[in-house]
């Protein structure tokens, strides 16, 4: 509950970094969303195969987002 949780905050937080001169967000965003990716983890260990429905989407979710803030760093010249 708590991955699907803090992967939605950080798909709230991706969209407002799309804006322009806001991209910088995404330096913050990026740790943001491994750390909710991990939490995603650790609970599709501890849980049982038919429970761990919300665990996935929230890994999901910040795998997304993740994806989402290195395209638009790539994009923006923030990765080099």
């Amino acid at each position: 509950m708590i991955s699907l949780l803090w992967g939605i905050f950080a798909l709230a937080w991706m969209v407002l970094a799309l804006i322009p001169l806001l991209g910088w967000g995404n330096w913050f965003l990026i740790p943001f969303a491994a750390v909710g990716a991990i939490i995603a983890a650790i609970g599709l260990l501890f849980t049982k195969s038919e429970n761990n429905g919300r665990a996935k989407t929230g890994l999901l979710l910040n795998a997304i987002v993740i994806v989402v803030a290195l395209v638009r760093l790539g994009i923006g010249g923030g990765i080099i």
